[in-house]
């Protein structure tokens, strides 16, 4: 596969390691299917490609967890996800504490915290409370609202296609959007491997645009990694 290439270090303000993301606009991420999870159903450590827009693998990301957690929790476990960059240096550490996924008990919703690099937090995910619809506040290391993200009816995780619209803290913009799309019918009905697109402004602050990153995988565990 295609790697891109290096693009200029020392970016002002611009996290190590990040400076990729400065470019672009778009990635994909496709979750690699592992074969004895497609035959057996055992759950197997999640693994991710993100690409950009040519194809060319730009970052590839790895669950770390245990065996218990996996087969005990399943799609509501824990985790810690590395995100590499080409020549194996981790750029990007997303954490999502064990927590309820019942939208019946607000007291216990999903986060997750993002760091570039690793150990220095540059925002979060927080799952907002709705009867039926997903929503969530992307937030600053300071925990201060920047964006929401808005996903439709119950997550609709039987179409194939379902789109989470990023939005403005006025509701008023739609600036981009995270994508779960079809992937094949013997994929999606023995696997629970996905792949999904994020869209955002180019000039988007290269740290929520990590954290939208991690907002997709917290997406994929929330909404589409049961198996079928």
């Amino acid at each position: 596969m295609d790697m891109y290439a290096v693009p200029s270090t020392g970016i002002l303000g611009c996290p190590p390691g990040l400076e990729y993301l400065t470019t672009v606009d778009q990635l994909l991420i496709k979750q690699k299917v592992e074969a004895v999870e497609a035959l057996v159903g055992f759950e197997s450590n999640n693994k991710y490609e993100v690409r950009n827009s040519m194809g060319q693998n730009v970052f590839y990301a790895v669950e770390e967890n245990d065996c218990l957690s996996r087969q005990c929790c399943g799609p509501m476990r824990s985790f810690t996800i590395h995100v590499l960059d080409n020549y194996g240096q981790e750029i990007i550490t997303v954490v999502r504490p064990l927590r309820c996924m019942s939208c019946f008990f607000p007291c216990c919703l999903q986060e997750i915290e993002v760091q570039a690099p690793p150990g220095n937090t540059v925002g979060y995910v927080t799952q907002q409370w709705h009867p039926i619809s997903p929503k969530f506040t992307v937030e600053n290391e300071l925990k201060e609202p920047v964006l929401k993200i808005n996903g439709p009816f119950c997550g609709w995780s039987c179409l194939p296609d379902v789109d989470f619209e990023i939005i403005t803290m006025d509701d008023i913009s739609k600036i981009g959007k995270i994508s779960k799309q079809w992937s094949g019918l013997l994929r999606e009905a023995f696997t629970d491997a996905d792949n999904f697109g994020i869209q955002f402004p180019m000039d988007l602050d290269v740290r929520m645009k990590a954290v939208m990153i991690g907002a997709c995988f917290l997406i994929d565990f929330m909404f589409f990694e049961s198996s079928n």
